[in-house]
């Protein structure tokens, strides 16, 4: 399936960008090209390839979930602009 210049045209318009005449033909033939490797691409056989995320076998590198202690809240809410009942006071907002 090859796109016509129109059509790439089109889709330039709905992306909202101007194209020269020059960049038409350049993105034309460019399109043009990964379509057609897209398409030799369908007819490889593929059935004995196993589905792949990732070409490098990947574990999870997160820490462990563990609870640590707090800082008190005393010493956190002494930096607090305004304080009431051991919580942070902040402006009203409607």
């Amino acid at each position: 399936m090859a796109l016509t210049k129109a059509e790439v045209e089109y889709v330039a318009m709905l992306a909202r960008l101007e194209l020269s005449e020059a960049d038409l033909e350049r993105y034309t033939t460019q399109l043009n090209a990964i379509l057609d490797y897209a398409q030799r691409l369908q007819g490889l056989d593929t059935k004995d390839v196993p589905p792949t995320a990732h070409v490098f076998p990947l574990h999870n590198v997160m820490r462990d979930d563990r609870i640590d202690p707090s800082m008190e809240r005393e010493r956190i809410v002494a930096n607090a602009p305004e304080e009431e009942d051991g919580f942070f006071r902040v402006p009203r907002i409607v």
